[in-house]
């Protein structure tokens, strides 16, 4: 299991790249199968008997040990006696991998596919048969791709994308853009290639602990990479060959247990980001990369077949820096490698770069023995190139889906046609109502004459209604006037008191009058600002609101420091409980100014001469919630459902004959509805009242401890 598209030396790098994706689909099988993508968001309905069989054939399997890990699937599953039907997909699955990777026999593999798809079409539910249906189709097409049957490859690849797209499931077309980018890089359409490897990397949802999500990201990444390194995008390729090599070694350490993998997976992007440092004549860094990737991958069990394909890239700076002696050590060494490890491509360059050393040494007979086998070799991997770009993938697809949009068409028309013996049906029986509705017409006169009647009665009581609607706007448009003279009218006089207030700051006062002086200025310049508010909203449908992060403790503590005065006058007390640690919510600042303004007011109108009034603040993580308590007349239960009912009923003069309008808590309730938040009451009558506003913390910030700590400003 290795990173599929690795890069190439200059001269030969597309023919080699073919070499890679023809390994392609016995390595995404390998994948696709021991980690069961299609299946990661369901409850597995494999037995308990076939589960502990399923991971050690896993493990045997990507430890390269596919003959020891057959036998044992084999004789485990005959000991087995109600194997489920998942249980034996995933045996057929085995034993297609085993034919397709270990066995390179892909018309065995295929027999295995078909039968998967037997089993996929008896599953119980349809997100079992949606998993097991799709897996089969891919199988059927890598092995169809692999014999170079392309557009039997095409139609299961369409299959397996269509059921998937249908069915939301991810999985699968991740898996379908993964091969679509394989297919369309091999024929040379990188750019488009790129896409499809970053919709396959963009639609995996990977398992933090599987091995095989993690390993199909990464190749997705260094896909992308070479894809741009083909396009002439170099600086693209680098970045997202770092970005491989930065992502395995974020989630190496998951995956101790596989350590030979993660380094294959490293040692192929050193030898493909080696090509792109070539390019850009970065020969020194380019060699010690190429180094660095051959002695990975030439240990035993690792890709020696990359190995070969890296000493490739190294032969050929050696010839390019007329090292010869090099050049002639590394290809004398390559030699057996070869010939153990059958690499189609590899040796076609090693014969060409033989050839080439044998050019500079004078020795043409040798070198042209080694260019006659170079071009064997070239035109076999040309004339395979050729048949699948004759396939022409898009133009299959395309056919593809007009066969499914005609045999969806057909299944239409037979529903039409059913259509249209029930509409001839129904037809028959409109007839026969018809004839009944003639009959009993002249029965119906005179209720029609009855309906004329009363739809004249309605109509004129529509136009009376429209009248008095009338009325009522024009009566709004009045009371908008009237509010908009009033609110104009204040302006001025208030904006007097706040410059003289401005200017007052600046004098010789005590520290205690310079506070109330600030205290006088900001409540002019928030009167100001809800005067202007007034205009906004009579001016428009809405006004805008206004946010900004404030400190609840000191807006809280300036409200109560702004209307102590005001309780003073009727010998009361104000204690106040802010929390321990500053917090800041989004909010606006005027408008819960009011609000809070407005409840604390209400406690001090309705408390009796010298009793305490509570105001009080704590933390609810991601709220805070803000409760003002006295113990005055109270509400009664009856009245408590119309408090927050703008112009309410529910209106009383206060303990001390103080005038009440109604609005306030109607206004109170608006602003926290804006502000998404909550204002509730708790009352009983002569027990006092207690008024809660609950508002949202911003999302991005930390909740803070909650203790309360107790300040008391006492009014005497």
């Amino acid at each position: 299991m290795l990173t599929i598209l690795k890069n190439n030396v200059c001269p030969i790098h597309f023919k080699r790249d073919i070499y890679r994706v023809k390994t392609l689909f016995a390595i995404v099988i390998s994948i696709a199968f021991f980690s069961c993508r299609q299946k990661s968001n369901q409850i597995s309905g494999y037995s308990e008997a076939f589960k502990p069989v399923f991971d050690k054939v896993s493990f045997l399997f990507t430890s390269n040990h596919e003959e020891q890990g057959m036998r044992y699937l084999d004789s485990s599953m005959s000991r087995i006696s109600s194997p489920s039907l998942d249980d034996r997909f995933r045996t057929y699955g085995f034993h297609y991998v085993y034919w397709k990777k270990a066995k390179h026999d892909n018309k065995t593999a295929l027999l295995f596919a078909d039968s998967m798809l037997v089993l996929a079409n008896h599953s119980a539910t349809q997100k079992q048969y949606v998993a097991n249906y799709v897996e089969a189709n891919l199988a059927i097409g890598d092995a169809y791709f692999s014999m170079q049957q392309f557009n039997e490859a095409y139609r299961h690849y369409f299959e397996a994308f269509r059921v998937g797209k249908n069915n939301l499931n991810n999985g699968a077309l991740s898996d379908y853009s993964y091969r679509m980018g394989m297919i369309l890089y091999k024929i040379g359409h990188y750019k488009l290639a790129a896409s499809y490897f970053k919709e396959s990397y963009r639609l995996s949802a990977p398992s933090p602990d599987r091995f095989a999500d993690f390993y199909r990201l990464q190749e997705d990444l260094d896909n992308i990479a070479l894809s741009y390194k083909h396009d002439n995008e170099p600086d693209s390729a680098i970045f997202y060959f770092n970005k491989t090599l930065k992502y395995i070694d974020q989630n190496a350490a998951k995956f101790s247990n596989r350590p030979n993998m993660i380094e294959m997976a490293r040692g192929v992007v050193y030898g493909n980001k080696a090509e792109v440092l070539i390019a850009q004549a970065d020969d020194e860094n380019a060699i010690n990369l190429l180094q660095k990737s051959i002695a990975i991958n030439l240990q035993k069990g690792n890709d020696n077949s990359d190995a070969e394909l890296a000493e490739i890239k190294l032969a050929q700076l050696y010839f390019d820096h007329e090292q010869t002696d090099k050049l002639y050590a590394l290809l004398t060494e390559m030699k057996p490698q070869l010939d153990s490890v059958k690499n189609e491509n590899a040796e076609a360059d090693w014969n060409r770069l033989m050839s080439k050393y044998y050019q500079s040494k004078k020795d043409f007979p040798k070198a042209l023995a080694y260019l006659q086998a170079y071009n064997t070799l070239s035109d076999s991997s040309a004339k395979k190139l050729s048949l699948l770009r004759e396939s022409n993938v898009n133009e299959q697809l395309a056919n593809f889906e007009k066969q499914h949009q005609i045999e969806d068409l057909k299944g239409r028309s037979k529903i039409q046609q059913f259509y249209l013996a029930v509409a001839v049906v129904c037809a028959l029986m409109a007839i026969a109502i018809i004839f009944l509705i003639f009959r009993n017409y002249k029965r119906s006169k005179r209720d029609i004459e009855t309906v004329n009647t009363l739809n004249q009665r309605v109509n004129l009581q529509k136009a009376d209604l429209e009248k008095t609607l009338n009325e009522l706007k024009e009566s709004g448009l009045e009371k908008d006037r009237i509010l908009r003279t009033v609110a104009h009218d204040l302006r001025n006089p208030i904006g007097g008191i706040a410059a003289l207030t401005e200017a007052m700051a600046d004098d010789d006062f005590t520290s205690e009058q310079k506070e109330l002086i600030s205290i006088i200025k900001e409540t002019s310049y928030n009167s100001i600002e809800l005067i202007n508010e007034i205009l906004e909203v009579t001016n428009s449908s809405k006004a805008e609101l206004k946010k900004e992060l404030v400190d609840i403790n000191s807006l809280l503590g300036k409200s109560v420091e702004l209307l102590r005065f005001k309780a003073q006058e009727k010998g009361q007390r104000i204690e106040l409980s802010l929390l321990d640690t500053p917090e800041e919510i989004w909010i606006s600042r005027e408008k819960i100014w009011r609000v809070i303004s407005n409840l604390i007011s209400n406690a001090i109108k309705f408390s009796a001469e010298g009793s305490a009034i509570t105001v009080s603040i704590k933390d609810l993580k991601s709220d805070v919630e803000i409760a003002v308590k006295d113990n005055g007349i109270g509400i009664p239960e009856g009245m408590q459902t119309k408090v927050f009912n703008m112009f309410s009923e529910a209106k009383r003069p206060g303990t001390a004959g103080e005038k009440s309008f109604g609005m306030g808590l109607s206004i109170s309730k608006q602003i926290v509805d804006n502000h998404d938040g909550k204002i509730w009451l708790e009352s009983k009558s002569g027990q006092g009242s207690s008024f809660y506003v609950r508002l949202q913390k911003p999302l991005n910030k930390k909740p803070n401890a909650s203790k309360n700590l107790q300040t008391t400003v006492q009014t005497t």
